[in-house]
């Protein structure tokens, strides 16, 4: 007998994705200071107790809709080169990261998690941590590899990384671009990489 539970289901998780997708949409055309929930449900054709039935806030609706975005195509490749790897990321990322819906979004957010510590923990938590480990994973692999010295601190140099550029996207009207990247990357490579260094001398 079939499940008679299923289709039901179905039915919510495809109502869900279009309500995320109708956040994104929105806020895509009238930024953070524009959405409401009010707002969403007008544009998804619902009534406002469809959405609050799902997310308690409009920050709990955004951090999802921001989810569907944010976690895309994150994986960075793994060609041997660890700098050439980390410079495709950075440049491939940065226009989803700064541009709308993410960027505007993503802002306003910040903003609100100034007076929100649960929403500044969350935020962390579901977005920066996730992009953090996935630099830290690379650049350990590059350290396995002999590509980076030993017993480094690689955690700290990942949120360097991280975070430089996420401050130029998001806090400030700096742009990123190639000579930016390659700067940063040319500093990474100057503390932690191997090529050229001096290996150890024996006593004369």
């Amino acid at each position: 007998m079939a499940d008679q539970s299923a289709a039901p289901r179905r039915r919510g998780a495809a109502r869900t994705d279009e309500l995320l997708q109708a956040t994104l949409d929105l806020a895509a055309e009238v930024g953070y200071a524009g959405l409401n929930i009010e707002a969403v449900a007008r544009r998804a054709g619902v009534g406002k107790h469809t959405i609050y039935r799902r997310w308690p806030s409009m920050a709990a609706l955004l951090l999802d809709a921001l989810s569907r975005v944010w976690t895309t195509d994150l994986d960075y490749r793994d060609t041997g080169d660890v700098r050439a790897d980390l410079r495709e990321q950075f440049l491939r990322s940065g226009p989803a990261l700064s541009g709308p819906p993410v960027g505007p979004v993503y802002r306003g957010l910040i903003a609100e998690a100034q007076a929100d510590p649960a929403l500044r923990a969350t935020l962390h938590e579901r977005f920066l941590l996730t992009v953090e480990t996935r630099t830290l994973e690379r650049i350990t692999r590059a350290q396995h590899t002999g590509e980076l010295v030993k017993d480094a601190n690689l955690e700290f140099a990942a949120e360097v990384l991280c975070g430089t550029l996420y401050y130029r996207h998001l806090l400030s009207t700096r742009v990123v671009d190639e000579e930016t990247v390659d700067q940063l990357l040319d500093m990474f490579m100057a503390a932690y990489g191997t090529a050229g260094r001096a290996g150890p001398t024996g006593a004369g």
